[in-house]
């Protein structure tokens, strides 16, 4: 009977460690998660209030001037799609862009046959 209270024991304590175990982690992890939810979203800025990015982006200067002169939004997805094409050869497109070729998101925004060292651009992004 002295084994089985010890073991019963033994057993509620080592409970009562993965119940605490379980609370440690959870707490950590809905911390981690809060913290890079405010970095991601705009919590965090730059130096004198510039956005902070989680990604890479181009120089404005690889874009011809026709790109430029769109909006802000459409010129950063521009600038991404430079600085990502790796990443965005990956992603299907569902706009409908096939029969004009397009394979991948990379396609909407870089032509297939441009290489890294001579870009082709797609204005089909443009609007």
């Amino acid at each position: 009977m002295a084994r089985r209270s010890n073991r019963e024991s033994a057993f509620s304590r080592r409970g009562r460690l993965l119940s605490r175990r379980r609370v440690l982690v959870g707490g950590v992890a809905a911390a981690g998660a809060a913290a890079l939810g405010s970095y991601f979203w705009g919590g965090w800025g730059g130096a004198g209030g510039e956005v902070r990015r989680a990604y890479a982006l181009a120089p404005e200067s690889a874009l011809p001037p026709d790109i430029q002169r769109a909006s802000p939004e459409i010129r950063e997805a521009y600038r991404f799609a430079v600085a990502n094409r790796d990443t965005l050869r990956y992603i299907p497109c569902f706009c409908g862009c096939g029969a004009e070729g397009h394979v991948s998101n990379a396609s909407c925004y870089l032509k297939d046959s441009s290489g890294p060292s001579r870009l082709e651009f797609d204005r089909m992004s443009l609007g």
